[in-house]
């Protein structure tokens, strides 16, 4: 049996790098507060790892309304479990020791030396070498995107001189970190704060990565599933967005097509299905044999300066994990009504209270209506909002 575990921490673990790594109090809010999400994207038989408070009770009021074939499994139980198939949100040594010490058995946990190189694969800095192949690539048309690699021991930080040339500013990205974390931004230029931060990544990990800011159109991902046998596998796109910091604000619930059409007018189809193929043939030689799970490649569509109007920016970001992307793309083509679109996304309120109205009041506006087990119009909590919740991950679906 899988068994599905909403870890949202994995990129600060990863950073990190302790089996003994405590997530900050947000982040303990996060995963429990969402802890059923996996609900919507594991496999029929399988089970997800929540406390049975809520979640037992919004489970099967789910079970009346959807095709789901998920059970709840508590972490008092999963001794019970012990030859079970873990899949988390992404995998780091502090999760492990997680399970092991919850009762998984041990050979099914990855080892040491695999969790060092699931480590390296999630790094910015390894993630540079598919920016590099496609700086390579010279005949590829309509593509832009530069990442640079600075490394040093942290005892004195200087701007290298090609920021000079970036003229929309550009950004610090430290080596470990997700949806938006991590980002230093330099629009006028080095503050003393953000140096000093620079300084602190190097004497931590070593290493930070820079890069142009870009003007965009908008974001979206390809969405893969690579089986750890040398084969990746396109399992669709994500048309998500960002605020002015790069942070993760939600995905479009639309279909695969409707993504592709929106590329394709700013993009010409010979240039995107290139860069599609290339890309994931290149993913497939530098992660098909060494990772086995989801990935996600953030990417951005940019006015161009090399000849082209718009150019596709295609590795802003590289999650060797599972991702929102992912859920929305699942959410989509499993639980919504053909001639239907919406909004998936996941915020935080500063009260249990501002979350409990703001879901009160969203139910009113948008009452839910589900035909045949999908969803046609209105607004669904996917997960239960307790009267302790701060987060909540939800859908918002109209009739095209």
């Amino acid at each position: 049996m899988k068994l599905y575990v909403f870890n949202p921490d994995t990129d600060m673990a990863l950073a990190n790098n302790e089996e003994n790594y405590m997530a900050p109090a947000s982040a303990c809010r996060m995963a429990q507060d969402l802890a059923l999400l996996p609900v919507w994207y594991a496999q029929p038989g399988s089970a997800v790892l929540a406390p049975s408070a809520y979640n037992a009770d919004y489970l099967q009021k789910m079970k009346q309304l959807f095709p789901l074939s998920v059970q709840l499994v508590t972490e008092p139980e999963l001794p019970d479990y012990a030859e079970s198939q873990i899949v988390p949100w992404g995998w780091n040594r502090a999760f492990r020791k997680r399970m092991q010490k919850a009762g998984i058995a041990q050979h099914k946990l990855p080892t040491e030396a695999e969790l060092r190189e699931c480590r390296m694969l999630s790094s910015r800095a390894y993630g540079m070498a598919l920016a590099m192949t496609f700086e390579l690539n010279k005949p590829l048309k309509c593509v832009c995107g530069r990442h640079f690699l600075i490394s040093g021991e942290g005892e004195e930080f200087c701007v290298p001189d090609i920021v000079d040339d970036f003229k929309d500013g550009y950004l610090f990205k430290s080596v470990w970190s997700g949806s938006g974390k991590g980002l230093r931004w330099c629009r006028r230029g080095l503050t003393k704060s953000t140096a000093d931060w620079c300084r602190r990544e190097l004497v931590n990990h070593g290493a930070l990565i820079l890069e142009p800011i870009y003007k965009k159109e908008g974001d979206f991902a390809m969405e893969f599933y690579s089986n750890g046998r040398g084969k990746v596998l396109f399992s669709g796109y994500s048309h998500f967005i960002t605020d002015e910091k790069g942070v993760y604000r939600g995905n479009m619930l639309v279909s695969n097509e409707e993504v592709e059409q929106w590329i394709l007018r700013y993009i010409p189809l010979e240039a995107f299905v290139c860069i599609r193929g290339y890309l994931q043939k290149v993913i497939e030689g530098i992660y098909g044999r060494y990772y086995s799970g989801p990935m996600g490649i953030d990417m951005m569509i940019c006015p161009d300066q090399r000849g082209y109007p718009y150019a596709i920016y295609p590795h802003v970001e590289i999650n060797v994990r599972m991702t929102m992307g992912m859920v929305a793309r699942q959410l989509y083509d499993n639980f919504v009504a053909p001639g239907s679109k919406g909004i998936f996304n996941v915020d935080n309120f500063p009260s249990a209270e501002a979350l409990r109205t703001q879901h009160e009041q969203d139910m009113r506006d948008y009452p839910l209506i589900v035909e045949e087990g999908r969803i046609v119009s209105g607004y669904l909590a996917l997960v239960p909002v307790t009267p302790q919740s701060r987060y909540r991950a939800y859908v918002r679906v109209e009739v095209c």
